[in-house]
């Protein structure tokens, strides 16, 4: 009997090991290796479910001094218990200074209403219908309400016009930044006897882009350089809701002239690296839940202080870890006549354009960095010629994301 019970208390106490193991190696895998925080500000690990404690020689420092800008310490991750996770780098980031990232992120946006992607007649008694078309749809218009209900869904859409039975329904929508409305007056489809209106329409988009920057101060960052658009009508998607996620890159179709090229990545882990907030002209804006970058922080550059010449872009092509990689500023726009072609960049590291070809698309977003400081960011390739494309001033994207 004694022996059974010794036998259960072991069983017991090496499956509290396991477990407590296992949480170690996942929160090990989870935290950042490095961690910013803002000068003046004390650092405060966030482990989710988890009271996450910190400590270390810098505590026993004066706040002042540890907290000045640049300032560099090491911390100690343990779990209430005192079982060890890992031992982290802290650094204190100097003001109007950020992270350069150059990490890939996937993206998952939902729409404010849904868009209208596509037109499809109707075959009605051997004539073409389509009641969307002839209430003044277009392609590219954004619906947000019908008959007073908010749609958000593609199946709301559906639901509330077979609802209709043929009767008119009010369609509030957003043209060119205008609210418009108008009637649309659903047929019945002799395929399937449903009532249709002849659209097609779009609630979401998924895809894959590069971050621009972390910024240690308020938790923020910036991507891509330039607006998430449809695939189909090219129009701005209006973001409702969304998040940014880890993205393992897993291989590169090259570019070439007349081939763009393309990232291949992974939502690998499916780990949420934050909310994103707005979808603008210049680029993607969120907060994130952690620092997603650990290159060294830089200033941000004004305009004035960019010029032609030799510079550093940091962008992932394999992995989830950026590299750095040579280019070449070769022209600066005079104006912002288009706020994401602000210069003429070049790739000349040799290693880069045996990978990619050059620039290829998911690599937007890259950041540039020249005279260390954040120039800017890639935003579109050349398809005639994929080692040339455009970049985005930073302060562009700083403008936005204020």
């Amino acid at each position: 009997m004694a022996k059974r019970i010794f036998n259960f208390i072991a069983a017991l106490i090496t499956a509290a090991a396991l477990g407590l193991l296992g949480v170690l190696i996942a929160l090990d895998k989870m935290m950042p290796d490095k961690y910013y925080v803002a000068p003046d500000s004390d650092f405060a690990p966030d482990g989710g479910f988890f009271n996450i404690k910190s400590s270390g020689w810098a505590q026993n420092l004066p706040k002042k001094l540890r907290s000045q800008p640049g300032s560099e310490y090491s911390m100690r991750l343990s779990l209430p218990g005192g079982a060890v996770i890992k031992t982290v780098s802290v650094q204190v980031a100097e003001p109007d200074t950020v992270i350069p990232a150059g990490t890939p992120f996937g993206i998952k946006m939902f729409t404010d209403g849904v868009m209208v992607v596509g037109m499809s007649d109707l075959d009605i008694s051997g004539r073409a219908i389509n009641p969307a078309k002839q209430a003044g749809i277009k392609t590219g218009d954004i619906i947000t309400s019908i008959n007073g209900e908010k749609v958000n869904f593609n199946e709301d859409v559906g639901a509330i016009i077979e609802k209709s039975c043929g009767r008119p329904v009010r369609i509030c929508f957003v043209r060119d930044g205008e609210n418009k409305q108008t009637t649309i007056t659903a047929v019945k489809s002799p395929v399937d006897g449903n009532f249709r209106a002849g659209m097609w329409v779009r609630d979401s988009s998924a895809g894959i882009g590069t971050m621009t920057y972390y910024d240690p101060q308020n938790g923020t960052f910036g991507g891509l350089g330039h607006a998430i658009c449809d695939v189909d009508t090219g129009e701005m998607m209006p973001l409702s809701s969304g998040e940014a996620v880890e993205v393992t890159i897993t291989g590169v179709s090259r570019g070439s002239s007349g081939f763009p090229g393309e990232l291949r990545g992974v939502f690998a882990s499916g780990r949420t690296i934050g909310e994103l907030t707005t979808n603008d002209q210049t680029g993607i804006y969120g907060n994130c839940c952690y620092a997603p970058a650990t290159n060294k922080p830089v200033k941000i550059a004004n305009r004035g202080e960019i010029h032609t010449g030799a510079a550093t872009i940091y962008t992932t092509v394999s992995g989830s870890r950026p590299q750095a990689f040579d280019i070449r500023i070769e022209r600066i726009a005079a104006t912002d006549a288009n706020p994401t072609k602000n210069m003429i960049i070049k790739i000349t590291d040799p290693d880069l354009i045996e990978i990619t070809g050059g620039i290829v698309q998911g690599m937007s977003g890259s950041p540039i960095i020249q005279d260390g400081k954040l120039v800017g960011a890639v935003t579109h390739v050349f398809v005639n010629d994929p080692t040339k494309g455009y970049g985005i001033f930073i302060d562009n994207m700083a403008a936005s994301a204020a």
